[in-house]
C-alpha cells in the first residue's frame, strides 16, 4: 500500500466500491479516517479523525477532528459516563454524504446547521468534494473554501481506478486544501465546553500528583 495518503485513500475507495457489497456512505468511512488522521499526523499539533461521535445534543456527527491534547493519556473506564470529560472536537465536526449527494446541498441541509450550531465547525464531504462550514466576521454560518476533486460519482469511480495518475493529478491541491481544514481551530460553541476543558486538565492533574 501507498504511503501517499491520497493514493491510498482513492485505492481504498476503488477497492470497497468494487467490491458491489458497500453500502453507499458508511463502508467509506474507513478511508476518510486514514485520509484525515494520515495528513493530521504532520502537524502541529497532530490530528486525529475519529469516527461516530456520540450525542451531545446535536445529533450523531460522522465524525470528529480532536488535536494531539484532547487524547488523555490517564482515560479510566469509570471516565466514560463523566460528561464533564467528553471533549468537543477542536478542528470541528465531520458530515459525509454518499458520492451521488451535491455538496451544496448537504452543506445547506438542517444537519449541517445543527451540527454548526454546537460546534462552530463542519466540514462537509460526500467523498469526491470538500466544503469547510465555518463563521464569517457577524458569527453566521459560512462555506469558507471547498475542494471538488470530480464534478460528478461517475468520474469519481472512473478516477479512483487509476488512484496513482489522480492523485499525481490533483493530490497536492487536495492535500493543501485538507491541510487548512485540519488547522481551522473550531470556536467553543457553547458554555460546557469551556468547563469540559478546564474539568479534564484538572482531572489529568489530580491523575498526575
Amino acid at each position: 500500500m501507498s504511503e501517499n495518503p491520497i493514493e491510498r485513500y482513492l485505492t481504498d475507495i476503488a477497492e470497497v466500491h468494487g467490491t458491489r457489497a458497500h453500502v453507499p456512505e458508511t463502508s467509506f468511512y474507513p478511508a476518510m479516517e486514514n485520509l484525515l488522521t494520515g495528513l493530521g499526523k504532520s502537524l502541529s499539533p497532530r490530528v486525529r479523525c475519529v469516527i461516530n461521535l456520540a450525542n451531545r445534543g446535536a445529533g450523531l456527527p460522522d465524525g470528529g477532528l480532536f488535536t494531539a491534547d484532547q487524547f488523555s493519556r490517564h482515560a479510566r473506564d469509570d471516565d466514560r459516563d463523566n460528561p464533564f470529560l467528553a471533549q468537543s472536537p477542536s478542528r470541528g465536526v465531520i458530515e459525509a454524504k454518499s458520492p451521488s449527494e451535491d455538496i451544496g446541498r448537504i452543506a445547506e441541509s438542517a444537519q449541517v446547521e445543527r451540527y454548526w450550531m454546537r460546534y462552530g465547525m463542519v466540514l462537509v464531504t460526500n467523498f469526491r468534494a470538500f466544503a469547510l462550514v465555518g463563521r464569517d466576521a457577524g458569527g453566521r454560518p459560512r462555506m469558507l473554501e471547498s475542494f471538488a476533486l470530480a464534478d460528478s460519482a461517475d468520474d469519481f469511480w472512473r478516477m479512483v481506478l487509476h488512484g496513482r495518475k489522480t492523485a499525481s493529478d490533483y493530490g497536492e491541491r487536495m492535500r493543501e486544501f485538507l491541510r487548512r481544514v485540519l488547522l481551522h481551530n473550531a470556536p467553543l460553541a457553547e458554555p460546557r465546553d469551556v468547563a469540559t476543558i478546564l474539568a479534564s486538565y484538572a482531572h489529568d492533574a489530580r491523575l498526575q500528583i
